[in-house]
Protein backbone atom coordinates (compact mmCIF):
# COMPACT_ATOMS: atom_id res chain seq x y z
CA UNK A 1 0.00 0.00 0.00
CA UNK A 2 1.21 3.24 -0.91
CA UNK A 3 1.70 6.10 1.93
CA UNK A 4 -1.68 8.41 0.43
CA UNK A 5 -3.43 5.12 0.28
CA UNK A 6 -2.59 4.16 3.25
CA UNK A 7 -3.08 7.97 4.68
CA UNK A 8 -6.88 7.47 3.24
CA UNK A 9 -7.83 4.55 4.68
CA UNK A 10 -6.61 5.90 7.99
CA UNK A 11 -8.83 8.29 7.45
CA UNK A 12 -12.29 6.75 6.47
CA UNK A 13 -11.42 4.53 9.76
CA UNK A 14 -11.24 7.48 11.67
CA UNK A 15 -14.26 8.55 10.03
CA UNK A 16 -16.62 5.58 10.26
CA UNK A 17 -15.20 4.62 14.38
CA UNK A 18 -15.48 8.42 15.26
CA UNK A 19 -11.27 7.90 16.55
CA UNK A 20 -8.48 6.40 16.04
CA UNK A 21 -6.13 4.49 18.10
CA UNK A 22 -2.64 4.25 17.07
CA UNK A 23 -1.83 0.54 18.77
CA UNK A 24 -4.91 -0.83 16.81
CA UNK A 25 -4.46 0.50 13.59
CA UNK A 26 -0.87 -0.79 13.76
CA UNK A 27 -1.94 -4.41 14.31
CA UNK A 28 -5.08 -4.23 11.27
CA UNK A 29 -2.51 -2.75 8.90
CA UNK A 30 0.58 -4.71 10.05
CA UNK A 31 3.01 -1.90 10.50
CA UNK A 32 4.94 -0.14 13.08
CA UNK A 33 3.43 1.99 15.60
CA UNK A 34 5.80 4.64 14.35
CA UNK A 35 4.67 4.58 11.06
CA UNK A 36 0.88 5.37 12.16
CA UNK A 37 1.78 8.31 13.95
CA UNK A 38 4.23 10.01 11.57
CA UNK A 39 0.68 9.27 9.35
CA UNK A 40 -1.62 11.01 12.34
CA UNK A 41 1.66 13.66 12.28
CA UNK A 42 0.61 14.59 8.12
CA UNK A 43 -3.43 14.17 8.75
CA UNK A 44 -3.16 16.91 11.14
CA UNK A 45 -0.90 19.02 9.59
CA UNK A 46 -3.68 19.14 6.37
CA UNK A 47 -6.55 20.19 9.09
CA UNK A 48 -8.09 16.67 8.89
CA UNK A 49 -7.69 15.22 12.37
CA UNK A 50 -6.51 16.45 15.66
CA UNK A 51 -3.81 14.29 17.58
CA UNK A 52 -4.41 12.80 20.85
CA UNK A 53 -2.63 11.18 22.99
CA UNK A 54 -2.47 7.49 21.39
CA UNK A 55 -4.43 7.90 18.86
CA UNK A 56 -6.62 10.89 17.33
CA UNK A 57 -10.23 12.13 16.75
CA UNK A 58 -12.17 13.91 13.55
CA UNK A 59 -10.87 17.77 13.36
CA UNK A 60 -14.28 18.76 14.15
CA UNK A 61 -15.31 16.46 16.87
CA UNK A 62 -18.02 16.65 19.21
CA UNK A 63 -15.60 15.47 21.65
CA UNK A 64 -13.79 18.44 21.62
CA UNK A 65 -16.37 21.04 21.90
CA UNK A 66 -16.77 22.83 25.08
CA UNK A 67 -20.21 23.67 24.75
CA UNK A 68 -21.33 26.19 27.21
CA UNK A 69 -23.76 25.86 30.14
CA UNK A 70 -26.76 26.48 28.77
CA UNK A 71 -26.34 24.37 26.20
CA UNK A 72 -25.72 21.10 28.22
CA UNK A 73 -28.80 22.49 30.26
CA UNK A 74 -31.35 21.67 27.33
CA UNK A 75 -29.86 17.55 27.38
CA UNK A 76 -30.62 14.78 29.21
CA UNK A 77 -32.75 16.84 32.30
CA UNK A 78 -34.44 13.82 33.47
CA UNK A 79 -31.45 11.70 33.64
CA UNK A 80 -29.50 14.44 35.37
CA UNK A 81 -31.91 14.71 37.65
CA UNK A 82 -32.47 11.82 38.90
CA UNK A 83 -28.69 10.76 38.59
CA UNK A 84 -28.01 14.15 41.33
CA UNK A 85 -31.07 12.25 43.82
CA UNK A 86 -29.13 9.21 43.78
CA UNK A 87 -25.68 11.27 44.80
CA UNK A 88 -27.57 13.06 47.36
CA UNK A 89 -28.03 9.68 48.69
CA UNK A 90 -24.80 9.20 49.72
CA UNK A 91 -24.09 12.30 51.65
CA UNK A 92 -24.84 12.65 55.52
CA UNK A 93 -25.40 15.97 57.31
CA UNK A 94 -22.02 17.37 58.77
CA UNK A 95 -19.90 16.15 55.50
CA UNK A 96 -17.99 18.40 53.48
CA UNK A 97 -19.23 17.62 49.62
CA UNK A 98 -16.59 19.04 46.87
CA UNK A 99 -18.49 19.64 43.28
CA UNK A 100 -16.89 20.45 40.19
CA UNK A 101 -18.81 22.78 37.55
CA UNK A 102 -21.37 21.34 35.10
CA UNK A 103 -24.95 20.65 35.08
CA UNK A 104 -25.37 17.32 36.82
CA UNK A 105 -23.15 18.84 39.80
CA UNK A 106 -25.50 21.56 39.38
CA UNK A 107 -28.45 19.23 39.78
CA UNK A 108 -26.40 17.41 42.89
CA UNK A 109 -26.62 20.98 44.41
CA UNK A 110 -30.27 21.42 44.33
CA UNK A 111 -30.38 17.88 45.71
CA UNK A 112 -28.19 19.06 48.43
CA UNK A 113 -30.50 21.64 49.87
CA UNK A 114 -32.63 18.90 51.49
CA UNK A 115 -29.57 18.77 54.31
CA UNK A 116 -29.45 20.89 57.70
CA UNK A 117 -25.73 21.37 57.63
CA UNK A 118 -23.13 20.67 54.59
CA UNK A 119 -19.58 22.44 53.87
CA UNK A 120 -19.85 22.23 50.44
CA UNK A 121 -16.01 23.19 48.27
CA UNK A 122 -16.42 23.78 44.96
CA UNK A 123 -15.17 25.82 41.93
CA UNK A 124 -18.51 26.78 39.72
CA UNK A 125 -19.72 30.23 40.80
CA UNK A 126 -23.59 28.90 39.43
CA UNK A 127 -23.29 26.51 42.26
CA UNK A 128 -22.07 28.63 44.89
CA UNK A 129 -25.54 30.89 43.90
CA UNK A 130 -27.69 27.89 44.02
CA UNK A 131 -26.69 27.33 47.70
CA UNK A 132 -27.43 30.84 48.96
CA UNK A 133 -30.12 30.84 51.54
CA UNK A 134 -29.08 27.56 53.12
CA UNK A 135 -27.26 27.10 56.32
CA UNK A 136 -24.21 25.48 54.43
CA UNK A 137 -20.30 26.82 54.97
CA UNK A 138 -19.66 27.66 51.14
CA UNK A 139 -16.24 27.41 50.10
CA UNK A 140 -15.62 29.20 46.51
CA UNK A 141 -11.90 28.03 45.37
CA UNK A 142 -11.51 31.72 43.47
CA UNK A 143 -9.42 31.88 40.18
CA UNK A 144 -9.77 32.93 36.88
CA UNK A 145 -13.58 32.47 35.15
CA UNK A 146 -14.17 30.41 32.73
CA UNK A 147 -17.19 32.45 31.41
CA UNK A 148 -19.39 29.57 29.14
CA UNK A 149 -19.19 27.47 32.12
CA UNK A 150 -18.98 29.48 35.14
CA UNK A 151 -16.10 27.69 36.50
CA UNK A 152 -13.39 28.81 38.41
CA UNK A 153 -9.44 27.27 36.95
CA UNK A 154 -6.12 28.26 36.88
CA UNK A 155 -3.06 28.12 39.66
CA UNK A 156 -5.33 29.99 42.21
CA UNK A 157 -7.91 27.28 42.30
CA UNK A 158 -5.17 24.56 42.25
CA UNK A 159 -3.09 26.01 44.84
CA UNK A 160 -6.41 26.22 47.02
CA UNK A 161 -7.56 22.64 46.68
CA UNK A 162 -4.38 21.78 47.48
CA UNK A 163 -5.07 22.65 50.98
CA UNK A 164 -8.48 21.06 51.13
CA UNK A 165 -10.25 17.70 52.10
CA UNK A 166 -13.80 16.62 51.46
CA UNK A 167 -15.76 13.68 52.68
CA UNK A 168 -16.97 13.38 48.56
CA UNK A 169 -16.54 14.46 45.09
CA UNK A 170 -19.33 14.36 42.73
CA UNK A 171 -17.24 14.83 39.50
CA UNK A 172 -19.18 15.69 36.41
CA UNK A 173 -17.26 14.40 32.90
CA UNK A 174 -17.39 14.91 28.89
CA UNK A 175 -15.88 11.62 28.53
CA UNK A 176 -15.81 8.22 30.26
CA UNK A 177 -13.67 5.87 28.45
CA UNK A 178 -12.35 2.50 29.75
CA UNK A 179 -8.47 2.96 28.43
CA UNK A 180 -8.75 6.81 28.59
CA UNK A 181 -10.29 7.23 31.69
CA UNK A 182 -12.05 10.61 32.81
CA UNK A 183 -11.89 13.86 30.33
CA UNK A 184 -13.36 17.05 29.99
CA UNK A 185 -12.52 19.47 26.22
CA UNK A 186 -10.40 21.93 28.32
CA UNK A 187 -7.00 21.65 30.37
CA UNK A 188 -7.61 24.41 32.61
CA UNK A 189 -10.82 22.37 33.63
CA UNK A 190 -8.91 19.28 34.04
CA UNK A 191 -6.33 20.24 36.36
CA UNK A 192 -8.81 21.61 38.67
CA UNK A 193 -11.04 18.71 38.56
CA UNK A 194 -7.32 16.52 39.20
CA UNK A 195 -6.72 18.72 42.02
CA UNK A 196 -10.68 18.26 43.63
CA UNK A 197 -9.86 13.95 43.27
CA UNK A 198 -6.47 14.18 45.01
CA UNK A 199 -8.70 16.31 47.75
CA UNK A 200 -11.41 13.67 48.13
CA UNK A 201 -12.14 10.39 50.26
CA UNK A 202 -14.75 9.08 47.84
CA UNK A 203 -14.54 10.14 43.67
CA UNK A 204 -18.18 9.64 42.76
CA UNK A 205 -18.46 10.41 38.82
CA UNK A 206 -21.79 11.34 37.86
CA UNK A 207 -22.74 11.74 34.23
CA UNK A 208 -25.58 10.46 31.95
CA UNK A 209 -24.76 7.32 29.99
CA UNK A 210 -24.43 9.45 26.67
CA UNK A 211 -20.63 10.17 28.09
CA UNK A 212 -19.56 6.85 27.96
CA UNK A 213 -16.90 5.27 25.76
CA UNK A 214 -16.20 9.17 24.70
CA UNK A 215 -12.88 10.67 24.60
CA UNK A 216 -12.44 14.45 25.47
CA UNK A 217 -9.27 16.34 25.19
CA UNK A 218 -7.71 16.57 28.73
CA UNK A 219 -7.79 13.38 30.57
CA UNK A 220 -8.50 13.92 34.47
CA UNK A 221 -7.95 10.86 36.15
CA UNK A 222 -7.94 7.18 35.27
CA UNK A 223 -10.79 4.70 36.17
CA UNK A 224 -8.55 3.58 39.20
CA UNK A 225 -8.72 6.98 40.77
CA UNK A 226 -12.23 7.16 41.33
CA UNK A 227 -14.65 5.01 43.51
CA UNK A 228 -18.07 4.87 42.40
CA UNK A 229 -20.14 5.83 39.03
CA UNK A 230 -23.93 7.13 38.80
CA UNK A 231 -25.46 7.26 35.67
CA UNK A 232 -28.35 6.31 33.94
CA UNK A 233 -30.43 2.96 32.82
CA UNK A 234 -29.67 4.16 28.82
CA UNK A 235 -26.14 2.37 29.68
CA UNK A 236 -24.86 -0.43 27.70
CA UNK A 237 -24.87 -3.73 29.97
CA UNK A 238 -21.62 -4.62 28.67
CA UNK A 239 -19.92 -1.21 29.46
CA UNK A 240 -21.18 -1.68 33.29
CA UNK A 241 -20.15 -4.67 33.70
CA UNK A 242 -16.44 -3.71 32.29
CA UNK A 243 -16.67 -0.95 34.80
CA UNK A 244 -17.65 -3.57 37.51
CA UNK A 245 -14.72 -5.47 36.38
CA UNK A 246 -12.47 -2.49 37.70
CA UNK A 247 -13.82 -2.56 40.59
CA UNK A 248 -16.19 -0.04 40.48
CA UNK A 249 -19.69 0.44 42.17
CA UNK A 250 -22.17 1.18 39.24
CA UNK A 251 -25.45 2.65 40.63
CA UNK A 252 -28.51 2.95 37.77
CA UNK A 253 -31.29 4.81 38.06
Amino acid sequence: MLIDERRRHIYSILQSEGRILVGEVAQKLGISQITIRKDLDALQSRGLILRTHGGALPAHSSALRDPSLQEKQLHHLHEKQKIAEAAARLVHDGQCVMLDSGTTTTAVAHALKRFTQLTVITNAVNIAAELMGTNFDVILTGGTLRKNSFSLVGPLAEDVLQDMHADILFLGVDGLDLEAGLTTPNLLESRVNRAMVKGARTVVAVCDSTKFARRSLSRIVALSEIHHVITDQNASPDFIEALRGQNLKVTLV
